[in-house]
């Protein structure tokens, strides 16, 4: 089992980032590597089972389930499902905490998931298996700046 964890810290409130990124079919909004999503089945993006159905820009394609969401704890989980990333068991939680100096957001973005030895070796160990989380933190992080 492959473990990584990602956290940074957004200069904006917790309930501010939880709003841009809370919309499980939102990530071509605030991910600057993902080209385009739906929603499998017309399902609400807030409901857990839902699967989303995205392309990055370099043309791969995932599919993810969405295994919980809480707007109390401003987190949500998901399994991949589908994807050219050589991975098996992925799940993965995205969660934000109000740090209360300064009325910024501490987020974390961990993934648990298998892969085959070459591919631990070629990225899933490395730290460019964590560059999808850091993209995704670093564009929140520019977004809250006025960067938009």
């Amino acid at each position: 089992m492959v473990r990584v964890y990602v956290s940074s810290v957004i200069e904006a409130s917790a309930d501010a980032v939880w709003q841009r990124v809370r919309d499980f079919n939102a990530l071509p909004q605030w991910h600057p590597g993902i080209a385009d999503s739906r929603i499998e089945n017309g399902e609400p993006p807030d409901k857990v089972g839902c699967v989303r159905h995205f392309h990055l820009r370099d043309g791969g394609m995932i599919r993810e389930r969405l295994l919980a969401l809480s707007d109390f704890d401003y987190s949500c989980s998901y399994a991949i499902l589908e994807s050219p990333m050589g991975v098996e068991n992925y799940t993965a939680t995205l969660k934000f905490t109000p740090v209360t100096d300064g009325g910024r957001t501490f987020g974390e973005w961990s993934a648990e998931f298998d892969c085959d030895e070459r591919a631990a070796r070629r990225s899933c160990r490395s730290p460019s298996g964590s560059r999808c989380s850091r993209g995704g933190f670093d564009a929140l992080k520019k977004h809250f700046r006025g960067g938009r």
